[in-house]
């Protein structure tokens, strides 16, 4: 903002004339319209009287912040879209280019303005990209450079895309160091690499693995959101996100005994007798696809450790135990076929 900006908006937050303003500063009307208007700045002397007199510090004259806030970035990025509606494609990126001389800490403003002029050059056939993206990638380079994490995240992300659509991929590649290793962004952008260079295996492999991954977070979603229906005492709604977590597995091919065994708690819950045993005997019945997704063609390219024999009789005597354990499963004596199943396994 320039310091005659700066002028008419606290002048106008105070309520007071460009007549009042001149009188108290011992200047005339015209000069401070010209102050305004951008078309002269007021004398080195006055900076100090002004200030005083619009109640700001000669940092927010000078528009010395570093920093913007979120609604001044989105007005200036609004002002830029209003720009590209009337003006050429120089005229507003030359606008950027002051702004950013006005504010060349906000690494999060740089960026955004680099993004949108950036966008807008590649759309409008009329204009020389070439003549812009050399400054546009120093943006991009200097917006890397903040100190938080996002913003650096959100340039290395476009300085990414910038580089591979120019098939310079191993540039690209570099920029994949600004996200944490377990990042899902990192991987699909990697995996987009990978298939993009002819590097098959490795891209079916990245892909499979955000798969698996994607199952593991949805899974955990829903089962936090079936115990936040449960707490609330609403059955009926904790009774649909089993079914999701059921169709789910179902959905990812995590096997028969994954589909199952996230109905238990609920049948358990409900004291559903005839429930606990369809789900209690099939679990028992597909514990060796408790792993099934090893098999699964969904993640071929993935290498599981095999669920070894030892693990299996663990995990069977653990069931056992569990459905054995009167305190949680005491609704359940009396009924002969379960007692009679239960005693079969024991033997």
């Amino acid at each position: 903002m320039q310091i005659g900006e700066v002028i008419r908006k606290y002048r106008k937050k105070k309520n007071m004339t460009q007549e009042e303003i001149a009188k108290r500063l011992g200047v005339t009307t015209p000069a401070v319209n010209k102050w305004e208007k951008g078309v002269t700045q007021p004398d080195i002397m006055l900076l100090a009287p002004i200030a005083r007199l619009l109640d700001i510090t000669l940092d927010t004259l000078l528009s010395f912040q570093n920093e913007l806030t979120e609604e001044e970035i989105s007005s200036i990025i609004k002002e830029i879209d209003r720009k590209f509606d009337n003006e050429s494609y120089e005229n507003v990126f030359q606008y950027a280019q002051k702004i950013i001389q006005q504010y060349p800490n906000c690494e999060q403003l740089i960026w955004q303005l680099a993004v949108i002029l950036y966008v807008r050059c590649m759309t409008d056939q009329s204009v020389n990209i070439e003549v812009y993206e050399k400054q546009i990638l120093e943006w991009y380079e200097r917006a890397l450079e903040s100190k938080n994490e996002k913003i650096r995240r959100n340039s290395a992300g476009s300085l990414f895309g910038y580089y591979r659509r120019k098939e310079m991929y191993d540039k690209a590649e570099e920029y994949l160091s600004f996200y944490p290793e377990d990042s899902m962004e990192k991987k699909q952008m990697q995996a987009l690499i990978y298939s993009e260079t002819n590097r098959k295996e490795k891209a079916y492999k990245s892909y499979e693995e955000i798969l698996f991954s994607n199952y593991q977070m949805l899974n955990i979603v829903l089962h936090r959101l079936y115990m936040l229906s449960m707490q609330d005492e609403n059955i009926e709604q904790a009774r649909k996100y089993i079914e999701k977590e059921s169709s789910l597995a179902r959905l990812f091919e995590m096997g028969r005994h994954q589909e199952i065994s996230c109905k238990l708690d609920l049948a358990v819950a409900e004291k559903n007798v005839e429930e606990t045993i369809s789900i209690a005997k099939g679990m028992f019945d597909s514990i060796e696809q408790i792993c099934g997704y090893v098999h699964s063609f969904l993640y071929s390219h993935i290498e599981f450790k095999e669920v070894d024999g030892t693990f299996l009789a663990k995990y069977r005597e653990g069931l056992l135990k569990l459905f054995s354990d009167e305190e949680t499963y005491g609704y359940m004596a009396g009924n002969e076929e379960w007692e009679t199943w239960i005693d079969q396994l024991t033997r």
